[in-house]
């Protein structure tokens, strides 16, 4: 990203004596969902993003996590950062007030420019003009840990996030809901089912109106989101599902303060006619899937996306008020296309299983910025007065056109032996074009890199419930920057890892060693200007537990330990330090109890979390300190009928006043308390 202040139980296991008993076919309701849900829990034990089959999670040779429709409506998410505070190895909100974007790290390395996936398919942000995912419009969202190139082609190797659309169900169902709460109010529908008798056609109506303040004075967080969808399944074997959706968003841009001042949170030091990021965003695509009798499957997934940007920014206000602050806008517009098609044979033979995969992606990508950069006068921070529009200038800074076309071939193989080792063999090459035109001075820069990442995982079964695995895998980031010449970023990693699933109760616990390593890592020294530090190396241990004990309990658990380093630097001396904004520390913990109703009652779920962020740095020299904060939320659901549900949930329940992130001189305190109210009905 370019910019100012950015600126991504089987048989095997039962000792046979020879004899041959034939069981009753044994249903399994509660526990699963399949690979997309939607999921009656808080516990997914299946899911496609970590091999791009249908697997159970235990059997894969990776970590992966997954937040189901269940949590997020338990927790009233309203964003994806919101949704992952309680995913281990996963850091977010870097930013604090600046929510322009969904801001995250995975395992120590900044995921927010290549890192969302939805349905599978990339949601790059190659400049400035993106848009945010909006929650409600989902049912799942999925991490997966760890470098992903072999199956989804350019990222760095943390990992990567995969939110999965809300899509038509066999069943009828529906909801309409009001939230509301201080400068908040929100309506929204969700409701579809069969069209026909026969149920080969179905459809979903999704849609979210929100005129919202955001976190401080002249903030707005007002959405639009519309999303129909159809299904049309003529048997068992064939579904195509039609996906569209309008999302509008009106916000603002980053609430910064020099570093070393204490303001009140609120306190907007920019210019109130001069602040949005507002953003609209059409998409319009397919999932398409037949299953062969012959084990063969095919599927098929593509979006197109339209998005258009206006972004309106004044910061950098000193203690001087005499010190101009600096202008910046940007007018911009992304047409994207991608697909995924995918050629899977599973087959037996003896003791061996095989899951063969092969696929082909392809993404195009159209960027057009005009982007203009100037100053304002200073402000009194304390005090401030603001001078409207006529006191800002502004000049020429950016006007680009990107195209970037990305393809990707590659071959997977899942081979089961005996139902306990499970080996995983992938490749994959990647082939990206790109072409930049400035046209300020009308150059035209061109440049294609290719690579070919492999991975390598072993999964051993101790018992139907236990899991031990390893794997090797690499990742491939090429860059873009204008007026700066940069070398793809290169990742390896090294995992090990145990699973546990158990059957006697609904859960899931994750834990897991990783020792990840990037080279050419960009970093910002000024906040226009990158450069590549050379390589940061992350080594870790994060433990994750999801539990939903019965009908009354839910218990979410999560720690990670990141020792990260810089390891080479050849253009300073920051070789041994810890790279900015990457905590050593991270946990959470979130539990939910529900008190049954008897007789005119009905039923009351209590839910609490605690989050805690160790301290970081704001720059990679380490002489800005940042440090940890740890902040509480809390939940009261009360069922007043069948179908009516009144809920009440808080974010920084006890108001803690923190700052999350302070570089280049400007900090960013963290969100403050939020209480927001929720009616629901529901049929």
């Amino acid at each position: 990203m370019c910019g100012s202040a950015l600126a991504q139980a089987p048989a095997a296991f039962a000792q046979d004596a020879g004899a041959t008993v034939q069981l009753d076919t044994v249903v399994v309701e509660g526990q699963g969902g399949g690979t997309v849900g939607p999921d009656d829990s808080i516990v997914a034990r299946r899911s496609a993003t970590g091999s791009k089959t249908d697997t159970p999670i235990v059997d894969q040779p990776a970590s992966v996590s997954v937040i189901t429709e269940q949590e997020l409506e338990r927790r009233n998410v309203e964003d994806v950062q919101q949704a992952l505070t309680y995913t281990s190895s996963v850091a977010t909100d870097t930013y604090g007030s600046d929510d322009r974007y969904d801001f995250f790290k995975i395992r120590g390395f900044d995921e927010t420019s290549l890192g969302t996936y939805r349905d599978g398919l990339p949601m790059p942000i190659l400049g400035w003009t993106a848009s945010r995912l909006e929650p409600y419009g989902l049912q799942r969202i999925e991490v997966l840990k760890g470098s992903t190139s072999t199956l989804f082609g350019l990222n760095a190797p943390g990992g990567l996030v995969n939110a999965i659309t809300k899509r038509p169900q066999d069943r009828s169902f529906g909801e309409v809901f009001t939230t509301f709460g201080d400068e908040h109010v929100e309506v929204g529908t969700d409701f579809g089912g069969p069209i026909d008798a026969e149920g080969i056609w179905s459809y979903r109506v999704t849609a979210l109106g929100q005129d919202a303040s955001d976190r401080g004075d002249y903030s707005s967080d007002d959405r639009l989101y519309v999303a129909p969808a159809l299904t049309w399944s003529p048997d068992a074997a064939t579904s195509l599902t039609i996906l569209g959706d309008y999302n509008k968003r009106n916000g603002n841009t980053a609430y910064g303060f020099p570093v070393g001042v204490d303001i009140d949170t609120d306190t907007f030091t920019g210019e109130p006619d001069f602040n949005a990021f507002d953003s609209r965003e059409y998409n319009i695509g397919y999932l398409f899937e037949h299953h062969f009798d012959n084990g063969v499957s095919l599927r098929s997934n593509a979006r197109y996306s339209h998005i258009d940007l206006d972004y309106r920014q004044v910061y950098g206000a000193q203690l001087d008020p005499s010190i101009d602050r600096t202008a910046f806008s940007v007018d911009g517009e992304v047409d994207r296309f991608a697909i995924d098609n995918q050629l899977q044979y599973d087959t037996s033979w003896d003791r061996f299983d095989f899951k063969t995969l092969i696929g082909l992606d392809y993404v195009h990508d159209t960027l057009d910025e005009l982007a203009l950069l100037g100053t304002a006068p200073g402000i009194d921070i304390f005090d401030p007065v603001y001078c409207g529009r006529a006191c800002i200038s502004l000049g020429p800074y950016l006007d680009q056109d990107i195209r970037q076309n990305r393809t990707g071939v590659y071959g997977q193989e899942e081979l089961t032996f005996d139902d306990r080792w499970i080996l995983t063999l992938g490749g994959r090459w990647d082939t990206v074009d790109t072409r930049q035109e400035s046209h300020d001075t009308g150059a035209v820069d061109g440049d294609t890199e290719s690579a070919f990442t492999k991975r390598a995982g072993l999964t051993y079964k101790v018992t139907p419930e236990v899991a031990v695995y390893g794997n090797y895998a690499e990742s491939f980031q090429p860059l873009i920057s204008s007026g700066q010449v940069f070398d793809p970023q290169e990742g390896t990693q090294y995992e090990v890892g145990v699973k546990y699933a158990p059957d006697a109760y609904d859960a899931l616990f994750t834990l897991a060693l990783f020792d990840l390593a990037q080279t050419n890592v960009p970093s910002y020294v000024t906040p226009t200007l990158r450069r590549q530090i050379g390589e940061v190396r992350v080594r870790g241990v994060e433990l994750e537990g999801k539990m939903a004990l019965d009908d009354r309990l839910n218990l979410t658990l999560a720690y990670s330990y990141w020792d990260a380093e810089i390891e080479e630097d050849g253009l300073g001396g920051n070789v041994g330090n810890r790279p900015a904004s990457t905590p050593q520390h991270l946990a959470s913990a979130w539990l939910d109890y529900t008190i049954p109703g008897e007789g005119m009652r009905g039923d009351l779920t209590l839910g609490a979390g605690v989050r805690y962020v160790g301290e970081t740095f704001g720059d990679d020299a380490n002489t800005v300190e940042v440090g940890s904060h740890t902040v509480v939320d809390a939940a009261i659901d009360y069922k007043a009928t069948e179908h009516v549900d009144l809920a009440v949930h808080a974010t920084n329940l006890f108001d803690e006043k923190y700052v999350s992130t302070a570089y280049y001189g400007t900090a960013y305190y963290g969100d403050r308390r939020k209480i927001l109210g929720t009616l629901k009905y529901s049929w």
